[in-house]
């Protein structure tokens, strides 16, 4: 009930053949000395699926049944996770992708993806620690001294210490402007009060100490979001010499009582009710939106992965039940509909995983690639990430759901645990910029910036891959490359009447922009598809015997008859986003 298989031979296939990590990124100085290559990739992506399949995959329905709690102002962790998460830090997978000069591993952030992607596939609230303490670490790098860099981060890279993002209060949602936590003056540091609601992982046993990143006005700070600012708040004070001291005042002071990820201790968080917790200054003062968001796009494109690893683990038990389950006689994984169910999950699944692993790559030329290219690439990634974060969880809430349908009956019924994944994955589409907030900033600022120069770009690389694909004889990949010119030509559409509604009515366009966002997803996801099923194609003629090869090339191809008319849908809804969407009185609602 609790297995879970890392699907190595895809993710090889994208790091080594699609995205030759040793060719795009390896020759990069920050990482020649590593080794980038088929070696290397082999030995990390079995070692995190030991650590996926053995340790965490089954603590997945522990956590579930025997949720964290909070008790006299501290959390109990569901049985197994503190260990678990001790051998994460021990494997060196806390801080994968950090700078070494503050002991990280200094690899890719590919790798890290897909670190990421089997946390999440094997135990999704497992996977959220991780996820969380690296956000942290990546702001206090960007943003803090060097001196809180040196006494921080080593020990959160070695996965010693762990760290949160304290953002959300009750009221305040999305609008951080309107907070109510305070910071006051006192001397090299600041007292806060204040409460956060929301904060996963906020408190546990499982690290020696949790630095807390926390937003906070100070006492004359501007009104609304340009009066926010960062301070870094340590669950237990750090003397100079990096030993621990004496207990800040901050205490969890109650579990959010959620739907799913119920391993995750979701906090409310106390800071200051007695004398004031204790934090330092991260950045400048009235300038902690502009820190935060500093780390977004990585914390984004994880909420993505989330959505994907969450997709992959249900497609695993719903592959395994429709082999065993027999009904009319054979197995029902033979019954056209429940076929048509697996392509489903199987296609969208390695067109997320594609998509997301490309642009991890993107992430890191935009990072560490060379100077003069990382302003174009940063701005493709800025493009990116709302369409990964918005379409993957979207797509995974769906593909969890479909697996519940394989299981028929038993689906619905807690003891298969296929319900779990949807429960668990349903957060992915609300937290970190729920989907709608991610739709407008696609289209309002990502989009309109520079009049969709950077969708158009991308554009261009779709239909040089059409083109491509039209090159061959009658086949498979024509029937790929007409698909995607099908669904390229929509998007294209699309693209010019988002922009023309920017123009004449934002309203309009901010209608548009969650189908809009759809639309890309699946168009980029097909892309990336077609881009494999080529490869894989050439792998043949070269002479390679290997099915793998001829499955990439099947389902690139289910992808395009199946799953790509969904975008003339999606750009169905934008051209008509003008009429009753736009004027119907929301009284009437």
């Amino acid at each position: 009930m609790s297995s879970y298989r890392a699907p190595v031979e895809d993710m090889t296939f994208l790091i080594e053949e699609l995205l030759d990590v040793g060719g795009t990124l390896g020759n990069l100085p920050a990482f020649t000395e590593l080794g980038l290559g088929p070696e290397l990739t082999s030995a990390l992506l079995d070692e995190g699926a030991k650590l996926a399949g053995g340790v965490l995959a089954p603590l997945r329905r522990v956590g579930d049944e025997q949720p964290a709690t909070c008790s006299d102002g501290a959390i109990t962790l569901s049985p197994g996770y503190a260990d678990a998460l001790r051998q994460l830090g021990a494997g060196g997978w806390m801080g994968i992708s950090s700078d070494p000069d503050y002991g990280g591993q200094g690899l890719p952030e590919l790798y890290a993806t897909a670190a990421c992607e089997m946390w999440n596939s094997a135990n999704l609230a497992f996977g959220l620690a991780p996820m969380l303490s690296s956000g942290a670490a990546l702001a206090i790098h960007a943003h803090g001294s060097e001196e809180q860099k040196q006494l921080y981060l080593p020990k959160m890279h070695s996965g010693e210490w762990a760290g949160t993002m304290n953002l959300t209060e009750s009221g305040a949602g999305s609008d951080l402007g309107v907070m109510k936590t305070r910071a006051v003056p006192e001397g090299d540091h600041y007292r806060i009060h204040g409460q956060k609601i929301y904060i996963t992982w906020g408190d546990h046993d499982a690290t020696d100490n949790i630095i807390h990143l926390v937003l906070a006005k100070l006492p004359d700070a501007p009104e609304g979001s340009r009066g926010i600012s960062l301070f870094l708040v340590p669950k237990f004070l750090v003397n100079a010499d990096g030993s621990l001291g004496e207990r800040n005042d901050v205490y969890p002071v109650s579990t959010e009582h959620k739907l799913g990820i119920h391993g995750s201790p979701t906090c409310v968080m106390a800071f200051g009710d007695g004398e004031g917790a204790i934090g330092y200054l991260v950045g400048e003062e009235n300038r902690g939106l502009a820190c935060m968001f500093t780390m977004m796009n990585e914390a984004r494109l994880k909420v993505g992965v989330q959505g994907l690893g969450a997709a992959e683990g249900a497609y695993q038990k719903a592959v395994a039940y429709a082999r065993e389950r027999v009904q009319g006689g054979v197995a029902i994984i033979e019954h056209p509909d429940v076929r048509r169910m697996l392509l489903t999950m199987k296609s969208l699944i390695e067109a997320m995983r594609a998509f997301v692993y490309t642009e991890a790559v993107t992430m890191d030329l935009a990072h560490r690639g060379p100077e003069e290219e990382r302003a174009r690439q940063q701005f493709r990634i800025d493009l990116m990430i709302p369409v990964i974060k918005g379409w993957l969880t979207e797509v995974g809430q769906e593909l969890t759901s479909v697996g519940v349908q394989v299981h028929g009956g038993m689906g619905y019924v807690e003891e298969t645990g296929a319900a779990q994944f949807l429960r668990d994955v349903r957060i992915t589409s609300i937290y970190e910029g729920t989907n709608g907030i991610q739709a407008a900033d696609l289209v309002s600022r990502k989009l309109g910036r520079d009049q969709g120069g950077a969708m158009r770009d991308a554009l261009e690389q779709v239909a040089a891959t059409v083109a491509a694909l039209k090159g061959h004889e009658a086949g498979d990949l024509q029937q790929i490359g007409a698909g995607l010119g099908r669904a390229l030509a929509g998007t294209e559409e699309a693209t010019t009447q988002v922009l023309e509604a920017l123009q004449a009515d934002p309203e309009v366009a901010l209608g548009a922009s969650f189908d809009y966002l759809m639309q890309c997803g699946y168009l980029f996801g097909g892309w990336h598809l077609a881009r494999s099923a080529l490869l894989a194609t050439e792998r043949l003629a070269a002479g390679e015997d290997n099915d793998f090869y001829r499955s990439k090339i099947a389902t690139a191809r289910f992808y395009a008859e199946q799953i790509l008319p969904r975008c003339t849908a999606h750009g169905g809804a934008i051209a008509t986003a003008s009429g009753a969407l736009n004027s119907y009185p929301v009284d009437w609602l």
